[in-house]
């Protein structure tokens, strides 16, 4: 196919010498950079930026940095280049994305990246646009590489090999190929259908064709460390306790004398927050339970006792059970229930903190693969899922300003971050319960009926696991109750009751999840006493499908 040269496009001659990348980057979009953008600070904190073109992996760059104690953001290829910058970051790392780099329109790297002088690891599609970008040629592969493939190096002494064998085994999925790589550049590594598997230059830019990220690549985090330690210069400081350090400070400049009204669940992200605010700014928070009728059984009670005794938080109990039934009635759209019950949550605090005076600010515990998965401005390259809502069941006009101190960690480290704080150990380790409770599992209308059903199911399959000894090693584990209807036969009678479905799952970050394969033996135990202790139950299906494609919720 013939290249299609675009106002992007770094027209490179072959003299160019590698340290002219500078003088590339403003031929790039024909202007004078200036000396601001040139001379980026990599001092203050650790920080690397991800550039993010589409991919459905680049959250899991993120998981890899951050696994190595460096702290990371990912931002969209068209993110304005003064926020990329506030960074300071120490280097970039541009991921995968389902294009290509020749197509009109294709979305590519800033001119002031490669300005910046800063380290740089394209990803898959990120090291197509260096090369591109910087006078190469990409072209498509004649022969697509997809899955798992044995890497050769040829650059043994490359910093990105460093404690690495000569033959890796790497996971490929991609259709096109560099046919000339930019002034400058080597081949570092190959395989069997990508001559320029790995490159790189002596100005501290490489290019990987495969996903180190993933799991099928085995000794990716080595390669992403290397980059990192050996490249970049990064010595692994973001720690919980530096990130606990530097929360507390900001959330302390950002509420001033101000007051602050924080949402609990019961679960870990909105315990770890409020401690957080709490440990900021002490009696200026107030925090507010909301019992909406879709928690699970007992949750009120044990989360007021956590809160008021062993936090010593000021805690305002709210029972708004009737006012979000009412709001849910006749609902079956699972986007309508959430946006509706986060609509009413915000009602609900406006209302309270009316009659606690002036009150300022909203704390909650809003996560990353809540943004991510919400298409947040950080992320809109990647696609929605659903909307969360901490994220998009807000309403658009709010009198209280939004303070989510976790809004860029994941779920591991957020419970690296309560231990830290000294949260017991059983709230930590809580599996994650959706914001908009068991409304998302109840798949059809929500009705007090319904509920005490599926209340009374997820109670059996919560039991059994505990019993099992297995509730840590999983992600997530209940009951959903569909909108099916199945003929069944109790004491030689005819039954016409309720479906349950058992879900159970195992993952690290909630973005993938697989399956949990629970012992026979313990999911008859399940199923038996489901369909003899719940009324209007005569059948129990388990859910053996992954994410993706499925989502972990049903809704």
């Amino acid at each position: 196919m013939e290249e299609k040269e675009t106002s992007h496009r770094i027209a490179a001659s072959d003299d160019v010498e590698v340290s002219t990348y500078l003088e590339i980057a403003r031929e790039l979009h024909g202007e004078q950079l200036t000396s601001e953008v040139e001379t980026i600070s990599p001092e203050v904190r650790e920080a690397i930026a991800i550039i993010d073109f589409g991919s459905q992996y680049s959250h899991l760059i993120a998981r890899r940095v951050r696994e190595c104690h460096v702290y990371c953001e990912l931002f969209p290829y068209d993110e304005s280049w003064e926020r990329i910058a506030s960074l300071r970051p120490k280097g970039f790392i541009l991921s995968g994305g389902p294009a290509s780099v020749y197509q009109a329109g294709a979305p590519l790297a800033p001119a002031q990246l490669y300005a910046s002088r800063l380290p740089i690891l394209g990803i898959c599609y990120g090291m197509q646009a260096v090369v591109y970008q910087l006078g190469g040629q990409i072209a498509p592969a004649t022969k697509h590489e997809y899955g798992q493939t044995v890497l050769q190096t040829i650059d043994k002494e490359s910093p990105l090999f460093a404690g690495l064998p000569s033959s890796l085994l790497v996971w490929m999925s991609h259709g096109d190929q560099v046919v000339e790589l930019p002034p400058g550049f080597k081949a570092l590594a190959y395989t069997e259908n990508s001559p320029a598997a790995v490159i790189g230059s002596d100005g501290n830019i490489f290019g990987l064709q495969f996903h180190p990220e993933v799991a099928h690549t085995p000794q990716g985090k080595t390669i992403i460390e290397n980059f990192l330690y050996r490249i970049c210069g990064c010595q692994g400081t973001w720690t919980p306790r530096n990130f606990i350090n530097e929360s507390i400070r900001t959330i302390k400049e950002q509420v001033g004398d101000g007051r602050v009204i924080c949402a609990l669940s019961g679960g870990v992200d909105s315990a770890v927050a409020a401690t957080l605010v709490h440990q900021a700014i002490g009696n200026q928070l107030t925090c507010i339970f909301v019992n909406n009728g879709l928690l699970r059984r007992e949750e009120p009670e044990r989360a007021l006792n956590t809160f008021r005794n062993n936090l010593k938080m000021n805690v305002v109990y709210v029972d708004a059970s009737e006012r979000f039934l009412k709001r849910l009635k006749g609902i079956t759209d699972p986007e309508v229930k959430r946006r509706r019950i986060g609509e009413e949550f915000i009602k609900v605090f406006e209302y309270k903190a009316a009659r606690l005076g002036k009150v300022d600010f909203l704390a909650q515990g809003t996560l990353y693969p809540d943004v991510i998965e919400s298409t947040a401005k950080e992320t809109k390259a990647a696609a929605k899922i659903k909307t969360h809502h901490n994220v998009g069941g807000l309403p658009t006009k709010m009198s209280l300003t939004l303070i989510e101190p976790l809004r860029y960690l994941f779920k591991d480290e957020v419970r690296e971050v309560g231990l830290a704080l000294g949260l017991p150990e059983d709230m930590v380790w809580r599996q994650p319960f959706p914001g908009p409770g068991l409304a998302i599992r109840i798949i059809g209308e929500v009705t007090q009926e319904r509920l005490e059903v599926l209340r009374a199911a997820d109670w059996i399959v919560m039991n059994e696991i505990k019993k099992a000894n297995l509730y840590r090693q999983l992600w997530q584990s209940f009951a959903i109750l569909t909108d099916l209807r199945s003929v069944g036969v109790m004491g030689d009678y005819r039954t016409y009751g309720y479906l349950i479905a058992v879900r159970a799952v195992t993952s690290q970050n909630a973005m993938t999840a697989d399956w949990a394969r629970l012992p026979y033996d313990l999911l008859a135990r399940i199923s038996n006493r489901i369909v003899n202790e719940v009324p209007g139950v005569n059948r129990v299906v388990y859910d053996i499908t992954s994410k993706p494609p499925s989502t972990i919720e049903w809704e």
